[in-house]
């Protein structure tokens, strides 16, 4: 029979057990079971409706249908424009962090200004200062569409990632395997998921669509799917390589992959700025996009002889994008995913569209105390982000993929090493759905969902 995981108070192995950061469990929480999963009644049921745009967009847009008022009030907000370099003694300089300080010297990918300590923006006239209320580690802001980072937070810092790492292994394997082939699942699949992981229910002997798997990979961060989907691509040692190789092609240099699923592995570390560089690749991505930015869905149930395969309902995991325990959906949130195990804490990247700008933000490690602290700072850097748009000056910028080419040297040329540069638009063919999705009275509601051709930005070299 399969033993009942039920979340505790202090931090679980992973985030699927929706028990983050000093959160408290209740009867009414989802609960996880080895080899399994229990389900209960969804609050709501979220439909996409579809739209068709008539205009192009240079990375993906979503048009949302209902503008939305920024208001800051200076209550909330803390005079920032930059922050010294934390003092070497081991602890921050906010009162109560007993964590350790940043490395003195970090990455400069993306630009000088990110490999330094502490909060990174240069703010120009009517520009909104920073939240104070940021408890994180490591955090960043950036524009999807130009790659520009508008501010940061030890953004190169090397932290353990949990299931944010999960978007490496998506946007490594994804594109390998047919979402129609149809899989039987050995039990030795399912040998080597962590005591403790979060699962979605695959089971032995039972088979599944690729398309299963991933929506249980991006809605319920299941393990189990993971290590199907990374047997599927060869093992998980080949899986592993295989990401490590697409973070370097990729320029996430701070990334260092031990286990396909985010599992607490010694010397597994990612940081804010690749977190966000992994999403703005992924996102390119029509697949990627449709499972980061779905809601809820069915997944398969145990097949068992002489009846119908039932189904069961996943709700993603994704706090911002399905609301629930008290937090409300983000307006014009569309995925992308988050994480939480014991080392690395709870851990966020995220995709929004207010008025035709797109940002992605990553959050890692908050420790204010504050319920779903991860989300509700992401959601207050989107907040400032928005409003903060066009009245910044970048402090960086997220770099092209080591390949990227300039349209004149007809892929003969290298791509610029990480210096930020110019951009232009490389069309790319994937096409794409983007997802709009905003709250009305405190209910989810589809805003707006469409397809587009998607174009990217990478920097051009510099000359």
């Amino acid at each position: 029979m399969n033993q009942l995981h039920t979340p505790k108070a202090s931090r679980n192995q992973e985030a699927g057990r929706l028990s983050f950061m000093n959160s408290v469990s209740r009867p009414s929480c989802d609960r996880v079971l080895r080899g399994g999963l229990s389900r209960r009644s969804s609050r709501r049921v979220t439909r996409l409706m579809s739209i068709f745009s008539s205009w192009p967009c240079t990375f993906w847009s979503v048009p949302a249908l209902k503008k939305t008022a920024l208001t800051v009030t200076a209550a909330t907000l803390l005079p920032v424009l930059a922050v010294a370099p934390a003092s070497a003694d081991g602890h921050d300089n906010k009162a109560g962090r007993k964590h350790p300080n940043p490395p003195a010297s970090m990455s400069t990918v993306g630009g000088s200004q990110l490999g330094k300590a502490g909060a990174q923006v240069s703010l120009g006239p009517g520009a909104p200062v920073l939240p104070k209320a940021l408890s994180g580690r490591s955090w960043i802001v950036a524009d999807a569409e130009s790659g520009e980072v508008l501010a940061s937070y030890n953004a190169h810092w090397r932290l353990p990632p949990a299931s944010t790492l999960k978007m490496l292994f998506a946007d490594t394997v994804l594109p390998r395997l047919p979402k129609t082939e149809i899989h039987k699942v050995n039990p030795k699949e399912l040998a080597s998921v962590g005591e403790g992981s979060s699962l979605v229910g695959v089971k032995e002997n039972q088979t599944y669509s690729v398309h299963d798997l991933w929506l249980g990979v991006f809605l319920r961060s299941g393990n189990d799917a993971v290590h199907v989907l990374s047997e599927m691509n060869g093992g998980v040692p080949k899986t592993v390589q295989d990401m490590q190789a697409h973070a370097d092609e990729l320029q996430a240099l701070d990334t260092h992959v031990v286990s396909p699923d985010g599992y607490d592995a010694p010397g597994q570390v990612s940081s804010a700025y690749d977190l966000t560089l992994i999403a703005r690749s992924g996102m390119q991505k029509k697949d990627f996009r449709e499972y980061c930015s779905t809601a809820t869905a069915k997944f398969p149930g145990e097949l068992k002889p002489g009846k119908a395969r039932a189904t069961f309902e996943i709700q993603n995991t994704n706090r911002l994008l399905t609301g629930d325990y008290g937090m409300s959906p983000y307006k014009g949130i569309a995925g992308v995913k988050n994480g939480n195990t014991t080392n690395a804490g709870a851990t966020f990247t995220g995709v929004a569209e207010r008025n035709g700008k797109v940002l992605l933000v990553t959050v890692m490690n908050p420790d204010s105390g504050e319920s779903h602290a991860v989300y509700k700072e992401a959601g207050r850097l989107l907040d400032w982000g928005f409003a903060a748009a066009g009245k910044v000056k970048p402090v960086g910028e997220l770099v092209a993929p080591r390949s990227a080419t300039t349209p004149a040297n007809n892929g003969n040329e290298p791509a610029n090493n990480g210096a930020p540069a110019k951009t232009v638009a490389a069309k790319d063919s994937s096409g794409g759905i983007g997802v709009a999705l905003a709250v009305t009275g405190g209910v989810l509601v589809v805003l707006a969902a469409g397809v587009f051709l998607v174009n990217r930005r990478w920097p051009l070299r510099r000359r």
